[in-house]
């Protein structure tokens, strides 16, 4: 993913109002992301931790989608989870239920679509290697990083294509 400003995340997302994206706190470390790891930009709000916003290009467009996260009941460390984007288990919290408001009329009827993410929105960097769960070590796969990351992209644009339809 290439390198976003502020003013370029604001003016992507299409799920939520103006006020709304104006009101949003942005992720304050945007200079240090490693970029050239990223399939999506992905960041829980810190004033409110039910919020969540995810930020992936499509078509050469940008599409913001704001989420909010399931307050369920935490799991023990021996219960696993896994991310339906990148396939990665986690132990305890690591996966929650996020939900995104979809688009036009059916948003405005508050019709959302639901996924289960990781919660700290690292699926990137956790398909890569570049970050580890609680659990250790994941899933023995044979599939290649290229064949991972093409899975991560994948369904990341069918939640979107979901979303947005």
């Amino acid at each position: 993913m290439r390198s976003l400003t502020e003013t370029e995340i604001r003016a992507s997302f299409v799920n939520c109002s103006k006020g709304e994206v104006k009101r949003m706190d942005m992720p304050l470390d945007l200079a240090e992301r490693p970029w050239e790891d990223l399939d999506f930009l992905g960041w829980r709000d810190p004033g409110a931790p039910e919020r969540a916003y995810l930020v992936a290009e499509s078509d050469g467009h940008l599409l913001g989608l704001a989420l909010r996260s399931s307050s369920g009941a935490a799991r023990g460390f021996t219960a696993r989870s896994m991310c339906s984007l990148c396939v990665t288990t986690h132990t305890g919290g690591g996966v929650a239920l996020m939900t995104a408001r979809r688009t036009g009329e059916a948003g405005r009827q508050n019709n959302t679509v639901g996924q289960y993410l990781c919660t700290d929105l690292a699926c990137s960097l956790y398909v890569r290697g570049k970050k580890r769960t609680a659990a250790g070590r994941g899933l023995d796969e044979t599939l290649s990083l290229d064949a991972k990351i093409a899975r991560i992209r994948h369904n990341l644009m069918a939640f979107v294509g979901r979303v947005t339809a």
